[in-house]
């Protein structure tokens, strides 16, 4: 009986960015119904490789077919046309718009407004991620945003589905409905490429998994048969053990207490703070769980200085009342912030390696004298972030947007971590990021807290936050629930939290 042929085969692909080869003769194929994983880390050429796929970037060499016949998508829409559908990582969803009209926005030929909307009811019910064709998109949760993303494809019946990290922002419960959506559909015998950081999800979704690494397949495998030790060690081609969070009696001494913190909402879609209090002592990692769009966002902002509390007591570190002081007179009593948003917020793209330690590091460092930037100490400082971080770079006189994700995290976490803050709140700090650089990111957080600084880790990674803190809350619409002792707390217990359960009660400390 002949092998079935492959919903999508490649063959040698390989694409060049000047120097850089990030697609080195790539070849695996997808069956037909088959949920396959694309794992690799950061700069392996996992993303280059599904922008080939989805017609977004042309090969330089190889080809590929579909159903056996060579094909060359020029553009998305030729890719659509063949039955390629891809749900990125990041949304292209506009708030202001309803679900209907952005998915309209999306398809090629969209049928009339009250078609679209009965279809839209139909399908997203009958695969488990009901939607409101009218809600406005900027009322939506982060997970039900995902769903919109999702049924704008299944409205244009794909036979192969790209999925880029796709429970980054989903609660436990959401991403099995998710998993239940993708098992069906694969059923019903469409393919899925599935790309994920998360590799126990990975082991227990995917049927075979191709490893990339430098560019090249390293291998493939049946994940179900490897542990995720076995898989990122396959990914980085050297062994590894994942840190873990080795706890200790923390000091008594608050380094950290914010209490009756409000804020209104920034916006129409913003969320309002409604009376959070938490501490932290010395020594401790405190975890604030949260689906994104909860209040997140407003709380960093606020623990930064890039909004002022109206009462300065609000927040206090050290003793020190720093609630009515901006983000740089913060950062001299020594509370430090890590925003979500690397490119633009964190780094700015454009500037060097060296240039961005300015953005923080000015002063703590010793970058300036005087006012004028100490040339030699700036690139002192940058070379000593990526010898201690492993930050894989051409030096530190390359642009910021010149790194991958993962490489671009860790020289902005060594930014900071190298300051030694005494307060450090962090989000996201391994948003997107591989398992090579999620374990050295959590070690220099760790050895922080070692150290005595008092650590906040803003996440929406429930294993992140299980295996690195010490107590974990959840903000769920702009109020946080009382803090529970990590060791004690279970992923469905915080997921119902995350879920709105609860109601969101007001003193973590």
């Amino acid at each position: 009986m002949p092998a079935e042929t492959p919903r999508l085969s490649l063959d040698g692909i390989t694409r060049r960015f000047g120097a850089v080869i990030a697609n080195d003769s790539v070849s695996f194929a997808i069956a037909p119904g088959e949920i396959h994983a694309l794992l690799g880390e950061n700069g392996a050429g996992k993303s280059t490789l599904v922008k080939i796929i989805y017609g977004l970037l042309k090969p330089d060499a190889g080809t590929m077919r579909w159903d056996g016949k060579l094909v060359a998508p020029s553009d998305p829409r030729a890719a659509r046309k063949l039955g390629i559908g891809m749900v990125f990582q990041h949304f292209s969803l506009f708030d202001a718009f309803t679900v209907a009209e952005n998915i309209a926005l999306g398809l090629d030929d969209a049928p009339d407004r009250r078609e679209l909307s009965e279809r839209i009811a139909s399908v997203s019910t009958g695969y488990g991620l009901p939607l409101d064709p009218d809600r406005l998109v900027g009322s939506l949760s982060m997970g039900e945003r995902q769903r919109v993303e999702i049924v704008r494809c299944l409205l244009q019946n794909p036979e192969l589905l790209v999925m880029d990290e796709p429970t980054s922002v989903l609660t436990p419960q959401e991403a099995e409905t998710l998993f239940a959506t993708l098992r069906r559909l694969a059923g019903e015998g469409c393919s899925i490429l599935y790309i994920s950081h998360k590799l126990e999800e990975i082991r227990a979704l995917c049927s075979r998994a191709t490893v990339l690494r430098a560019g090249q397949v390293v291998g493939t495998c049946d994940p179900a048969a490897e542990t995720a030790k076995s898989l990122a060690e396959m990914m980085i081609g050297s062994e590894f053990d994942a840190p873990r969070r080795q706890l200790v009696t923390t000091s008594e001494d608050i380094r950290l207490t914010v209490k009756g913190l409000n804020r209104p909402a920034g916006g129409a879609f913003g969320v309002a703070l409604a009376d959070i209090g938490f501490s932290v002592n010395a020594g401790e990692i405190f975890g604030i769980a949260g689906v994104a769009g909860n209040g997140q966002d407003e709380l960093v902002e606020a623990l930064a200085g890039e909004w002022r509390a109206p009462v300065a007591d609000s927040i206090v570190v050290d003793g020190h009342p720093v609630g009515r002081l901006n983000a740089e007179a913060r950062r001299g009593r020594g509370l430090f912030t890590l925003p979500e948003e690397r490119n633009g917020h964190a780094a700015v793209p454009s500037m060097t390696l060296a240039f961005n330690t300015l953005l923080t590091a000015r002063r703590r460092a010793g970058l300036l004298w005087n006012g004028i930037v100490r040339r030699g100490n700036v690139r002192r400082f940058a070379q000593e972030i990526v010898r201690a971080f492993d930050v894989r770079t051409f030096g530190v006189d390359v642009p910021a947007t010149s790194l991958s994700g993962g490489n671009l995290q860790k020289f902005i976490v060594g930014r900071e971590v190298l300051q030694n803050p005494s307060v450090f709140v962090v989000a996201q700090p391994t948003w997107g990021v591989d398992a090579g650089a999620a374990a050295a990111i959590h070690a220099a957080l760790a050895g922080l807290a070692r150290g005595g600084a008092a650590i906040v880790v803003v996440s929406q990674d429930l294993d992140e936050l299980m295996s690195l803190t010490d107590r974990i809350a959840v903000i769920s619409n702009g109020r946080l629930s009382r803090s529970l002792e990590t060791a004690r707390a279970t992923v469905e217990e915080i997921g119902l939290l995350m879920g709105g359960a609860g109601g969101g009660a007001r003193n973590a400390a």
